[in-house]
């Protein structure tokens, strides 16, 4: 038997903003978008406000020490819990675990995990922030390793990187455009079933995909991630509060995390990625099977992505993702259902909390509120998160009572 969780945390409350391309509101500080994701979470959830002993969150704008005191100050809830993870867009997926365990551990009773996703944030004009820097998972600073080994040369930002692991893929094992375009295609499908999408109402076909202009060659614009303004938060509670919350719980049963590396440039395999010991430990630990899983939700900030770790995951054998996608019905009515609310690709992707987006796919599934895109009788689902260049990966099993 794997060591972990028991199984006795539960996601009973969650909120999604709906993504906006442009935000419509006036600039909020990050502190005010997480208490009001809180607020809504809570409120979704049904509990008293201060049974909430317990945050879970990553950088605060307003502060670059001190965050989970900041907002425990700001929210006035004090703590016995307070944690700060920075593993980019696997952030989400890895609160939810460390969010679990504390419950787990009787820390504490229940748990605000949020990622506020609106950069349209007040800035000052006499002390403007310093230039943001386009490096991806590098770092320009003085003394890091990428400044001086990989800057300098151009390998940077994130179009790049992923490009570099699909023409890998299409090396070692043939590269059908049409197979990953159907990834973004299906997706589009889920989104116009979703009115809060962004592309919702926007249908799209393999050859719309095909079509779009070429950014990083494989990798055409319809197979990117949408940038947009959002937010969305979760709360964990134990059992006691399971019982007394206005919705289904959703147990957070198995997880696993791994960490390989920072930038491609130190990938001992660029084409094995970290989800597959993480994806293992989840499974484990939840003692379920891939088979017994119901839906999909999979970080997709690129088509290449998905695929990959859908193989990596263990749905399919290494080197027949093509093969997988070709053969399967990706969308909610389908026989594989994946990324029901259109993943980050047709949702969208609000900065940070569009690694939460994918947990609350999952919640709003196994809750029954996914409305027109709802998957019958969904009561397991597998949820993955991906921060760097498919480096830092996070996997979650969730089920229903």
């Amino acid at each position: 038997m794997t060591a972990g969780l028991d199984g006795d945390a539960a996601i009973i409350g969650y909120v999604e903003l709906a993504p906006q391309r442009r935000p419509e509101r006036p600039p909020r500080f990050v502190l005010e978008q997480w208490a009001a994701l809180a607020g809504a979470a809570v409120s979704d959830a049904g509990i008293p406000a201060d049974r909430v002993n317990g945050l879970v969150t990553t950088a605060v704008a307003e502060t670059n020490l001190f965050a989970p005191a900041t907002l425990a100050e700001y929210l006035g809830l004090p703590v016995n819990f307070g944690e700060y993870v920075d593993l980019g867009g696997a952030t989400a997926a890895g609160m939810i675990w460390r969010a679990a365990a504390a419950i787990e551990l009787g820390l504490c009773d229940a748990v605000l995990a949020v990622l506020p996703g609106s950069r349209n944030v007040p800035r000052s004009a006499r002390r403007p922030p310093a230039e943001a820097d386009y490096f991806g998972a590098s770092s320009n600073r003085f003394g890091s390793p990428q400044a001086e080994f990989e800057i300098p040369y151009g390998n940077l930002g994130q179009n790049a990187p992923y490009a570099q692991i699909a023409r890998r893929y299409g090396a070692e094992f043939g590269y059908d455009p049409r197979a990953t375009a159907k990834i973004a295609a299906d997706q589009r499908t889920n989104a116009c079933a979703t009115p809060d999408a962004v592309f919702h109402g926007t249908p799209l076909t393999i050859e719309d995909v095909l079509a779009s202009p070429m950014v990083a060659d494989p990798l055409r614009l319809l197979e990117i991630v949408m940038p947009c303004h959002g937010g969305a938060g979760v709360v964990i509670g134990n059992r006691e509060l399971a019982a007394r919350s206005r919705r289904r719980p959703v147990w957070i049963k198995g997880f696993g995390e791994r960490i390989a590396y920072k930038t491609p440039t130190y990938a001992h395999d660029l084409l094995r990625t970290p989800i597959a010991p993480a994806a293992d430990s989840a499974f484990a630990m939840a003692g379920v099977q891939r088979s017994d899983v119901d839906v999909c939700s999979i970080y997709d900030c690129y088509t290449i992505t998905v695929l990959m770790s859908l193989e990596d995951a263990g749905f399919c054998a290494k080197g027949t993702g093509m093969e997988f996608v070709r053969a399967h019905d990706l969308t909610y009515r389908g026989d594989f259902p994946l990324n029901t609310a259109g993943g980050q690709l047709s949702f969208g992707q609000a900065g940070m909390a569009g690694g939460m987006h994918h947990v609350c796919d999952a919640v709003r599934q196994v809750t029954g509120r996914a409305g027109a895109a709802q998957v019958a009788d969904c009561n397991t689902a597998f949820v993955t998160g991906n921060g760097g260049i498919m480096s830092e990966q996070v996997a979650l099993v969730l089920q229903g009572d």
